[in-house]
């Protein structure tokens, strides 16, 4: 048990630090093209959306029959819908602030221009927050593939990690826009992406060792309702606002397609032992 954990803490250490990443694209860049972070919003979900349907509810229907497989999908997609009420929608709200700068003429437009900061920045901490919660039962998720094998842990930090780049810009940039500090819209995205690495810790030692191969595959069967979920409710809308909904579908087949041969080659790659 004590390696799995190993396993899990490094491939959601992975997952985790693309938050860092997705600060460093609004850093570096103080205007990050929005229609490029909905293109790759959109792959992401396609990635989330083949993990979900052709490798854990799959793996899952197979494993435990049409009828429990489904039950387990559906209970993760209801357990997640339930935690989204209490979580804030991540918000990219400062994309106005060339025109907000335009009003910073006399002292009543830098009071005006300091409240939206204000209110920016709140905007950016509630995102963190909600991004942090999202990101702790991704954690469980890549423990629980971890232990499935090297294949499922592996793909799932991959999806999870590209999903977290978006989200990291989604933290970033309302920061850096309200309090202009680079260390600090850096440092908040990269503390919610240390819920990643928390969930395992966490879930690693509530879970037992001798978790029944049946129990086991229904979680992940949970895991691929909770992904199928989060894709649908908040990846796609956001890539559709940025990118456009044509451009969007594209990217997500695009990510479908990446994900099923990485799946294929990551199959025929590792050694049997490992490559469940």
């Amino acid at each position: 048990m004590d390696s799995q954990v190993k396993v899990a803490l490094a491939l959601s250490l992975v997952g985790g630090l693309s938050t860092s990443l997705g600060a460093l694209f609004v850093i570096i860049n103080p205007a990050p093209n929005l229609k490029m972070l909905g293109l790759l919003q959109g792959f992401a979900a396609g990635l989330m959306l083949s993990i979900s349907f052709f490798d854990l509810a799959h793996n899952a229907l197979n494993a435990l029959g049409f009828l429990k497989g489904n039950l387990w999908f559906f209970a993760g997609v209801i357990f997640f819908a339930v935690i989204a009420n209490f979580i804030p929608e991540p918000t990219l709200a400062p994309t106005s602030n060339g025109k907000n700068r335009k009003k910073n003429g006399d002292d009543g437009g830098k009071d005006v221009l300091k409240k939206h900061r204000r209110q920016v920045l709140y905007s950016g901490i509630i995102t963190a927050i909600g991004i942090s919660l999202h990101n702790f039962p991704e954690g469980m998720a890549v423990f629980l593939g971890s232990l499935k094998g090297l294949r499922v842990g592996i793909n799932l930090a991959l999806a999870i990690a590209l999903h977290n780049i978006p989200e990291g810009v989604a933290v970033a940039l309302p920061v850096y826009f309200a309090t202009q500090s680079k260390w600090q819209a850096f440092k908040l995205a990269t503390l919610s992406g240390f819920a990643e690495p928390l969930g395992v810790i966490i879930v690693a030692y509530l879970f037992p060792s001798s978790l029944s191969p049946e129990v086991l595959e229904g979680l992940l069967g949970s895991v691929g309702g909770v992904m199928a979920f989060l894709t649908l409710h908040e990846m796609l809308p956001l890539a559709f606002d940025y990118a456009g909904q044509k451009q969007s579908v594209k990217a997500v087949f695009f990510g479908m397609a990446f994900m099923s041969a990485s799946l294929y080659f990551l199959s025929i790659s590792l050694p049997e032992e490992i490559s469940l």
